[in-house]
């Protein structure tokens, strides 16, 4: 009787990944706490001001990498230009609402939002890309969908905020994921591409006196800061990406809605309601399954 051969061991997570992606969650995590620090500057303002530094840092990460040849292929790439401009107007969206909600008391929605966005990822995967669900895929996106009903009937007032940044991340993710460019030269061509916008919006807020910017020490060091808390935790992410089996990774991007939720109803102070707790019920529900689901069909395919 011939000796069947032992079971693969398990595959090692890579620490330095690891760490990688626990950096860039936590960043993400954090920065309701960040943007607070400028609560009273006009959120387009943070916005025009996270581009144009976000770009600066962007420009000699890419000379110090010697990745200007990639830039300068991608610039040669009508379509991949086409569908990077989609994808800066859809982040620069997604930046700008998600800033105004913390400047509006509403860091609760905005968790909310980043909690439906891999469920979202799954319904534009099925819709756009006709990708099949599988059976805790159909029952999570369900969950949430009901969650989502539940907070729109009884707390209706900020759920645009949740399904703003959802959708827009998600068709943000679409495009990228489309787009024959990496996630470096990507970033730094889509804040060239917003940096004549925001310069323009800064020099008319300037000339009609509301510029915040050089005006007091904590706000400026805020926007010029507003560059790293950008580009880092991208770039951080992007090396995770690149280090960790897809379904670590899956599941460490709840990691900084949880971050925030818990700010949102400690620090901010603001308050939870029955709707609130009805559709976060739902939706953990729904990303357990289909966090679980994800795990097994992974561990699976490494034991196969």
């Amino acid at each position: 009787m011939a000796r069947s051969d032992p079971p693969p061991a398990p595959q090692r997570l890579d620490r330095a990944g690891l760490i990688q992606g626990l950096g860039a969650y936590g960043i993400w995590g954090v920065l309701p706490l960040f943007f607070w620090l400028l609560q009273g500057v006009d959120a387009a303002e943070v916005v025009a001001g996270r581009v144009l530094w976000s770009l600066g840092l962007l420009v000699i990460v890419i000379l110090a990498m010697r990745r200007g040849q990639a830039i300068v292929a991608a610039l040669r790439n009508p379509r991949a230009m086409l569908l990077l401009t989609a994808s800066a107007a859809l982040i620069s969206v997604n930046w700008l609402v998600y800033i105004w909600a913390i400047h509006n008391g509403h860091v609760l929605e905005g968790s909310l939002g980043y909690f439906l966005n891999p469920l979202v990822n799954v319904l534009l995967g099925v819709v756009l890309l006709r990708e099949k669900l599988g059976r805790a895929q159909v029952i999570a996106v369900v969950l949430a969908g009901v969650g989502v009903a539940v907070l729109a009937i009884g707390a209706g007032q900020g759920i645009w905020i949740s399904l703003t940044l959802a959708f827009s991340f998600g068709f943000y993710g679409l495009v990228r994921k489309v787009a024959p460019v990496g996630a470096l030269e990507g970033l730094t061509l889509e804040t060239a591409i917003l940096a004549p916008f925001g310069l323009a919006y800064l020099f008319w807020l300037s000339s009609h006196g509301g510029l915040a910017f050089g005006q007091e020490a904590l706000p400026t060091a805020a926007l010029v800061a507003s560059g790293v808390v950008t580009a880092v935790p991208l770039l951080l992410f992007a090396g995770a990406a690149r280090r960790l089996p897809y379904s670590t990774l899956g599941l460490l991007q709840y990691l900084a809605p949880t971050m925030q939720f818990i700010l949102a109803i400690s620090f901010f102070g603001e308050q939870m309601t029955l709707a609130h707790a009805l559709c976060f019920a739902l939706i953990w529900t729904g990303l357990a399954i289909f966090g679980i689901d994800n795990f097994l069909t992974a561990r699976r395919r490494r034991i196969a």
